[in-house]
Protein backbone atom coordinates (compact mmCIF):
# COMPACT_ATOMS: atom_id res chain seq x y z
CA UNK A 1 0.00 0.00 0.00
CA UNK A 2 2.31 2.71 -1.25
CA UNK A 3 -0.54 5.24 -1.28
CA UNK A 4 0.03 5.82 2.45
CA UNK A 5 3.66 6.86 1.99
CA UNK A 6 2.67 9.11 -0.94
CA UNK A 7 -0.12 10.73 1.09
CA UNK A 8 2.30 11.20 3.99
CA UNK A 9 4.90 12.88 1.76
CA UNK A 10 2.23 15.19 0.32
CA UNK A 11 1.11 16.03 3.84
CA UNK A 12 4.67 16.83 4.92
CA UNK A 13 5.11 19.09 1.89
CA UNK A 14 1.91 20.97 2.75
CA UNK A 15 2.90 21.21 6.42
CA UNK A 16 6.35 22.56 5.55
CA UNK A 17 4.77 25.18 3.28
CA UNK A 18 2.29 26.15 6.00
CA UNK A 19 5.10 26.56 8.52
CA UNK A 20 7.43 28.40 6.08
CA UNK A 21 4.74 30.95 5.13
CA UNK A 22 3.15 31.19 8.62
CA UNK A 23 -0.17 30.06 7.14
CA UNK A 24 -3.26 30.09 9.27
CA UNK A 25 -4.81 27.51 6.95
CA UNK A 26 -3.99 25.36 3.96
CA UNK A 27 -7.24 25.09 2.05
CA UNK A 28 -6.33 23.09 -1.06
CA UNK A 29 -3.31 21.03 -2.07
CA UNK A 30 -3.17 20.47 -5.84
CA UNK A 31 -1.49 17.26 -6.95
CA UNK A 32 -0.77 15.87 -10.40
CA UNK A 33 -1.03 12.07 -10.51
CA UNK A 34 0.46 10.42 -13.57
CA UNK A 35 -1.76 7.74 -15.04
CA UNK A 36 1.30 5.44 -15.21
CA UNK A 37 2.18 5.97 -11.53
CA UNK A 38 -0.08 3.11 -10.38
CA UNK A 39 -1.49 5.35 -7.64
CA UNK A 40 -5.17 5.54 -6.73
CA UNK A 41 -6.00 9.27 -6.22
CA UNK A 42 -9.09 8.48 -4.11
CA UNK A 43 -7.03 6.44 -1.66
CA UNK A 44 -4.36 9.14 -1.48
CA UNK A 45 -7.03 11.78 -0.73
CA UNK A 46 -8.62 9.63 1.97
CA UNK A 47 -5.25 8.89 3.59
CA UNK A 48 -4.17 12.55 3.38
CA UNK A 49 -7.27 13.60 5.31
CA UNK A 50 -6.73 10.83 7.88
CA UNK A 51 -3.10 11.89 8.40
CA UNK A 52 -4.12 15.54 8.77
CA UNK A 53 -6.76 14.61 11.34
CA UNK A 54 -4.33 12.47 13.32
CA UNK A 55 -1.50 15.03 13.25
CA UNK A 56 -3.86 17.81 14.35
CA UNK A 57 -1.79 20.66 12.84
CA UNK A 58 -4.14 23.68 13.05
CA UNK A 59 -3.31 25.00 9.56
CA UNK A 60 -4.02 21.63 7.92
CA UNK A 61 -7.17 20.63 9.78
CA UNK A 62 -9.46 21.35 6.81
CA UNK A 63 -7.02 20.90 3.93
CA UNK A 64 -8.37 19.10 0.88
CA UNK A 65 -6.46 17.31 -1.82
CA UNK A 66 -7.34 18.04 -5.45
CA UNK A 67 -5.85 15.38 -7.74
CA UNK A 68 -5.51 15.84 -11.48
CA UNK A 69 -4.70 12.82 -13.64
CA UNK A 70 -1.87 13.41 -16.10
CA UNK A 71 -1.90 11.32 -19.25
CA UNK A 72 1.40 9.96 -20.56
CA UNK A 73 3.54 11.87 -23.04
CA UNK A 74 6.44 10.15 -24.77
CA UNK A 75 9.30 10.93 -27.09
CA UNK A 76 11.55 8.80 -29.27
CA UNK A 77 15.06 9.17 -30.62
CA UNK A 78 13.58 9.36 -34.14
CA UNK A 79 11.80 12.60 -33.22
CA UNK A 80 8.34 11.22 -32.47
CA UNK A 81 6.43 12.86 -29.61
CA UNK A 82 2.99 11.72 -28.58
CA UNK A 83 1.15 9.38 -26.24
CA UNK A 84 2.19 5.93 -27.49
CA UNK A 85 3.95 4.26 -24.54
CA UNK A 86 4.87 0.82 -25.89
CA UNK A 87 6.09 1.11 -29.49
CA UNK A 88 7.03 4.21 -31.48
CA UNK A 89 4.60 4.37 -34.41
CA UNK A 90 7.33 5.92 -36.59
CA UNK A 91 10.37 3.67 -36.07
CA UNK A 92 9.19 0.79 -33.87
CA UNK A 93 11.56 1.56 -30.96
CA UNK A 94 10.56 1.85 -27.30
CA UNK A 95 9.68 5.51 -26.63
CA UNK A 96 10.76 7.31 -23.45
CA UNK A 97 8.01 8.41 -21.07
CA UNK A 98 8.55 12.11 -20.35
CA UNK A 99 5.30 12.86 -18.50
CA UNK A 100 2.59 10.90 -16.74
CA UNK A 101 4.46 8.61 -14.35
CA UNK A 102 5.03 10.93 -11.37
CA UNK A 103 3.02 12.19 -8.42
CA UNK A 104 3.76 15.84 -7.72
CA UNK A 105 2.40 18.66 -5.58
CA UNK A 106 1.99 21.55 -8.01
CA UNK A 107 0.56 24.29 -5.80
CA UNK A 108 -1.23 25.09 -2.57
CA UNK A 109 -3.89 27.56 -1.58
CA UNK A 110 -3.13 29.00 1.84
CA UNK A 111 -4.48 31.66 4.14
CA UNK A 112 -2.09 33.93 5.98
CA UNK A 113 -2.77 36.65 8.52
CA UNK A 114 -1.74 40.25 7.93
CA UNK A 115 -0.02 42.42 10.56
CA UNK A 116 -3.38 43.14 12.23
CA UNK A 117 -4.28 39.46 12.55
CA UNK A 118 -6.83 39.53 9.72
CA UNK A 119 -6.90 36.60 7.33
CA UNK A 120 -5.74 37.30 3.81
CA UNK A 121 -6.15 34.59 1.16
CA UNK A 122 -3.09 33.82 -0.92
CA UNK A 123 -3.46 31.50 -3.89
CA UNK A 124 -1.09 29.44 -6.01
CA UNK A 125 1.87 28.84 -3.77
CA UNK A 126 3.63 27.04 -6.60
CA UNK A 127 6.20 24.43 -5.74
Amino acid sequence: MHEYSIAYDIYLTARRCADDYCATAVTIVYVEVGSLSMVNPDQVSFLFEAIAKEDNHPALAKAKLMCETVLPKTSCVCGYTGDEIYVCPVCGALPTVVKGKDVMVTRLEIEVGDDDGNDVKTENMEG
